[in-house]
């Protein structure tokens, strides 16, 4: 079978094919000899796998963001999807060797991302809220449209940033027609800035990592330097009460001091938009691990969910027979 990808092979099954290295982390098992921990990905997903006594070449050679021939055959251990590896190289120029085209990306096209969230933003009424908005997007313009929302975990696939971005507003306008009392310009800019500061956590969409100022410092503090940033070009004051307003829902969004958020909420706008990151995220990583699933059976643990499973429901055809 010609382009087969990772989730392609079942259990045992024997894989030959070209894959993106995403991480690569140089370890020592117990003999002392080193080896490799390697993620594979391709838009079917990723899986790890073990390269066992890498030497000096290995270890230059084998770096996240180069496409690879995979020798391997596919396992499970401790109920989690793996390779055993039998055989790596580096592709040649003869072979497909563009990182680009192993990337999984957002299901929809950037351009109808783009104009959707466009039309949010005219929905921001409030003027100050509407200027850092707008000035922000334009700064971050390319990554907050090329970039993935995470290294692991949800929306962890190029694009993956606006997309999320997307579906929080989606839900957002959900929620808005439902209750009353609800500022639904604070709500819609607070959804669009919150993850803004991954544009500088990140490294990009290719063998994402954290960069110096993600480790050290992370999104929401980053994101809330960026709107203070804005204020001073645009000439708001950083300290009236609509900015303070819109930085307190982005700074709370993760809800839980121990979750990374400096604040807890203290607004409407600022719990619901907390409520429906949550959301966004439990779903988008209870699909990827059910899309790996066969039916009547449980997913892999989903490490971001407490290391539940899920279970895949029987195909109603199956239940009929």
């Amino acid at each position: 079978m010609a382009n087969q990808k990772l989730f392609d092979f079942d259990v045992d099954e024997v894989m030959d094919i070209f894959v993106l290295i995403k991480s690569a982390d140089v370890r020592v098992a117990k003999n002392g000899k080193r080896f490799l921990a390697l993620t594979f990905e391709d838009d079917s997903g990723e899986l790890a796998g073990m390269y066992w006594d890498a030497n000096d070449e290995d270890v230059s050679l084998f770096v996240p963001g180069k496409v690879v021939k995979l020798n391997a055959k596919r396992e499970n251990y401790q109920g989690k999807p793996q390779v055993k590896i039998t055989g790596l190289r580096l592709a040649k120029e003869t072979e497909p060797h563009d990182p680009s085209y192993f990337l999984p990306h957002a299901p929809e096209k950037r351009s109808e991302i783009e104009a959707q969230i466009d039309q949010y933003i005219f929905e921001i009424t409030q003027p100050t809220w509407n200027r850092i908005v707008r000035n922000l997007l334009q700064k971050h313009h390319e990554a907050f449209f090329t970039f993935p929302a995470a290294k692991t975990n949800h929306h962890a696939f190029a694009g993956g940033l606006s997309f999320h971005t997307l579906s929080i507003l989606n839900l957002a306008k959900s929620v808005v027609s439902q209750y009353e009392g609800i500022d639904t310009a604070l709500l819609y800019a607070g959804a669009i800035l919150h993850d803004l500061g991954k544009t500088v956590e990140l490294s990009g969409p290719v063998s994402t990592s954290y960069t110096v100022a993600g480790n050290l410092i992370g999104h929401i503090s980053l994101v809330d330097g960026e709107i203070v940033a804005a204020c001073q070009t645009l000439k708001i004051d950083a300290q009236q009460e609509d900015v303070l307003l819109l930085r307190h829902v982005i700074l709370a969004h993760h809800g839980l001091l121990e979750y990374g958020s400096p604040v807890t909420p203290h607004l409407l706008e600022a719990e619901i938009l907390h409520r429906l990151d949550e959301l966004d995220a439990s779903v988008m990583m209870i699909q990827g691990a059910l899309g790996h699933t066969k039916p009547g059976e449980f997913s892999e643990r989903i490490f971001g969910l407490d290391r539940r499973n899920f279970y895949k429901e029987t195909d109603n055809d199956e239940l009929k027979s």
